[in-house]
């Protein structure tokens, strides 16, 4: 395995790909993969030729096929009684007049896996195990396993419980009385809705390839694994457990690190993420300035709350509040956390961009620690807050 974030692993991507390697090993390979673009890219062809590989149809050949090949190889040089060794370089030469048919029947073989592949893809399905209970898909229950076609809902009941394999990139268990339903699945982009209930992901892949769909919100998975529930009324509240997950409607995002929570409301969207370990007058504040009648008091006890790790939610008030506020804002920040050399109060208040990233890059030490997870966060975290805003717009 590799040593660090700076050296390739090439030669795991293969294992990772079929999930061969440790859940330890697997993790710090998809962490690598989030900010290297030529693993990501190598990786990317080695699953879609496991993928052609895997659908490829098994046949069995013509006698007549192996007859020719038998006769042809007899008449290869035994004159001059040689024999090739291994390693030796393959003499093609002696292939050369194998009969156009054999050509024939192997552009036949693609083109129908081609053709099979298609029709599998036009109709594709994620395996769901019942884990307790008697979930139902579309209006029938199934045994042990059953399978979630696009556009199907997946419904458990107070004593019911499931679980979704996504894809090859990782998992979903459904809790009792959620309703859930696959609405894509393909290379670039797999996406459920959660209706109602609670649901736990668990996501091994790069980022930005699983989505859920909620009625106050889009969580976009950037490699990681964290809870979503949703009430009655669509509000719903995300709860991250490790990586990171970009919450996002219309122009209003939130991203979200491990440890920390962040609520949605209809029609309001995502409000400001916040660590679960703050003061309750902290997070009771932040709720009436998101989604109730904020005014200048209810700002200045959460700027009186923070701690220096609340700089988190301080970072995503810059984006939020009007130009005085984001002084005061600015002020706190900069007393819990000094900004770097090369960041001015200035800047921040006129919100440039560069200046604001190279100040996220030294609080992302303060949000997640000292860990072989940093770097990639970072980089993923930046382009998310650009690129993000755009998800619905390309839907």
């Amino acid at each position: 395995m590799f040593s660090n974030q700076t050296k390739h692993p090439t030669e795991d991507l293969s294992a990772y790909c079929h999930g061969e390697l440790s859940l330890k090993e697997s993790q710090r390979v998809a962490e690598h993969l989030i900010g290297c673009l030529n693993c990501r890219r190598e990786y990317e062809e080695i699953k879609l030729g496991v993928k052609l590989a895997e659908r490829l149809p098994l046949v069995q050949a013509p006698d007549s096929l192996w007859d020719e090949l038998e006769a042809r190889l007899d008449n290869r040089d035994i004159g001059d009684n040689k024999i090739i060794k291994p390693g030796a370089r393959f003499n093609t030469s002696r292939f050369r007049s194998l009969p156009v048919a054999i050509a024939a029947a192997l552009v036949l073989t693609v083109g129908l896996t081609a053709f099979w592949i298609y029709r599998q893809e036009a109709r594709p399905s994620w395996e769901v195990a019942r884990l307790v209970g008697s979930p139902t898909i579309g209006s029938s229950r199934f045994g042990q396993r059953g399978q979630l076609a696009v556009g199907q809902w997946l419904e458990t009941d107070n004593s019911s419980r499931a679980k979704i394999s996504v894809a090859s990139i990782g998992q979903v268990e459904i809790d009792p009385n959620t309703r859930v339903r696959l609405l894509e699945t393909r290379a670039t982009e797999h996406r459920l809705e959660l209706a109602r209930g609670r649901m736990s992901a668990h996501i091994w892949a790069p980022p930005r390839l699983f989505f859920v769909d909620t009625p106050s919100a889009v969580a976009a998975d950037l490699g990681c694994a964290y809870t979503l529930e949703v009430d009655d009324a669509g509000a719903s509240l995300l709860r991250v457990t490790s990586g990171w997950v970009a919450l996002q409607l219309k122009d209003r995002e939130s991203v979200v690190p491990a440890g920390a929570a962040c609520a949605t409301r209809p029609v309001i969207g995502p409000g400001t993420p916040y660590f679960e370990d703050a003061s309750e007058a902290f997070r009771a504040a932040l709720t009436k300035l998101d989604f109730q009648s904020g005014d200048a008091a209810v700002l200045s006890q959460i700027l009186a709350e923070s701690r220096v790790r609340d700089t988190l939610t301080l970072w995503h008030l810059l984006y939020r509040v009007n130009a005085g506020d984001r002084a005061l804002v600015f002020e706190r920040m900069a007393a819990l956390a000094p900004p770097p050399n090369g960041v001015t109060r200035e800047g921040v208040l006129r919100q440039d961009e560069t200046m604001l990233r190279l100040w996220k890059g030294e609080l992302d030490n303060i949000w997640t620690g000292d860990s072989s997870l940093r770097k990639g966060w970072i980089n993923t975290w930046t382009r998310t807050l650009g690129k993000i805003k755009s998800l619905e717009g390309k839907r």
